[in-house]
């Protein structure tokens, strides 16, 4: 109603994903945005449509769905999880081996898209259902533990398992992103290679972009509407009070099942796209550090919520990006002359005999390289979220948006 944006008359409108014109235009524009990136016309953000930054925006589409199953974990039914990775994993060589060349020396059955990556999810959902009896009985950080010896046990089994995996250190060529209706020699829609679409250039990049975006985009829908569900309502009775949440009649065991069982999918899913972007994966891929970096993902962006996963996912696979172009401005700035000079030295180290916070050069020296840098400042803000806004990004989102809400007043 003209004038009153939160006043609403029935249940459906009150209920509905975008309850507000802001949201739909918002929405709106970054439909926009996402669809014109590639070809480089949006002022100011014509950067973005570089291949690196393709890239970059293609695997933070990816991470955004394996986020979302650990946020319905974590954040809405509240079990601690370090074992994302090993699901990742399960997906990842569920798709190799259903859809790897069924004629080379390792596993592959040469199966198109719409049968591998499907059942990359429903295998891992299926592992994790397996093993969610023995983890569901436990909590806190016995659940923690239970879900890191999985990591390890994963990393055992791919790392030997060489005529899966293809070996330690080595690995193997993952199934491509193409769709083929069943093995025929010219797949239908190649998200490969460069070509035209509706008339327009596309490159190959571009191609894999818009599949990723569309694939996180129904995830994220997929998300959200759990989460207004009966089921979804389940999981957050779990993580606020678990013993009175099964008094009133919530199957606690039955929805904790379920709930490793959906976060599982997920991560399948993810572990499966991830690999086929990339192509080549080496076992060592699916370690702690990657469950350790969806942990950030959630804590950063805001467990319990679905922009928070998708904010969380962006800013963890663009931070080390951003440190490193500002690792690179700083060298540039330390090795001119005048004041700025003096400051940037402090902080970045330009030769071997040179002392600073970072060191920008190739080999060991002192300091910092960029990679140990960014993990400091994956565990400083891990720590600074949890102590000064548990809600994350998405509650520094709330307090700005409640403000100009409030203008002119402060309560």
């Amino acid at each position: 109603m003209r004038g009153r944006p939160l006043l609403y008359t029935t249940y459906e409108a009150d209920q509905a994903l975008l309850n507000t014109t802001t949201k739909k235009v918002m929405l709106g524009l970054l439909l926009v945005v996402l669809a014109t990136i590639p070809f480089q016309v949006v002022p100011g953000l014509d950067f973005l449509g570089s291949d690196d930054w393709l890239r970059l925006l293609s695997t933070t589409a990816i991470f955004v769905v394996g986020a979302l199953g650990l946020n319905l974990l974590t954040g809405l039914a509240g079990q601690v999880s370090l074992g994302h990775a090993f699901f990742m994993g399960v997906g990842a060589y569920t798709a190799v081996w259903l859809g790897g060349p069924e004629d080379g020396p390792l596993l592959g059955l040469g199966l198109p898209i719409w049968i591998w990556l499907p059942a990359a999810g429903i295998v891992a959902a299926l592992i994790g259902v397996a093993v969610g009896p023995t983890a569901v009985r436990v909590r806190g950080l016995y659940l923690a533990i239970v879900t890191l010896g999985l990591v390890f046990i994963g990393d055992y089994v791919f790392r030997n398992w060489d005529s899966l995996s293809g070996g330690a250190q080595v690995g193997r060529d993952f199934p491509p992103l193409q769709f083929r209706l069943w093995k025929e020699e010219e797949p239908l829609i190649d998200f490969t290679t460069p070509g035209t679409w509706f008339g327009v250039e596309v490159s190959g990049l571009a191609k894999s972009f818009f599949l990723l975006i569309a694939i996180a985009a129904l995830f994220t829908l997929l998300a959200k509407n759990l989460q207004r569900t009966r089921v979804g309502r389940a999981f957050m009775s779990i993580r606020d009070r678990d013993i009175a949440a099964e008094i009133m009649g919530v199957d606690e065991f039955g929805y904790k099942l379920l709930a490793f069982g959906i976060s599982s999918f997920f991560a399948g899913i993810s572990g499966a796209l991830l690999a086929s972007f990339v192509v080549r994966v080496i076992p060592e891929r699916w370690d702690l550090f990657l469950s350790v970096q969806f942990i950030a993902i959630i804590l950063i962006g805001g467990a319990g919520t679905v922009t928070g996963a998708i904010l969380g996912s962006a800013f963890v696979v663009l931070l080390p990006r951003l440190v490193g172009d500002f690792t690179q401005w700083l060298q540039s700035v330390a090795l001119g002359d005048g004041f700025g000079s003096a400051i940037a030295n402090v902080f970045v180290a330009t030769t071997p005999n040179d002392f600073g916070l970072v060191n920008t050069f190739a080999g060991i020296g002192p300091g910092l390289s960029v990679a140990q840098l960014n993990l400091v400042i994956y565990g400083l803000l891990i720590i600074g979220f949890l102590i000064f806004e548990p809600l994350g990004l998405y509650g520094i989102w709330l307090r700005i948006r409640n403000y100009w809400k409030g203008w002119p007043f402060t309560y």
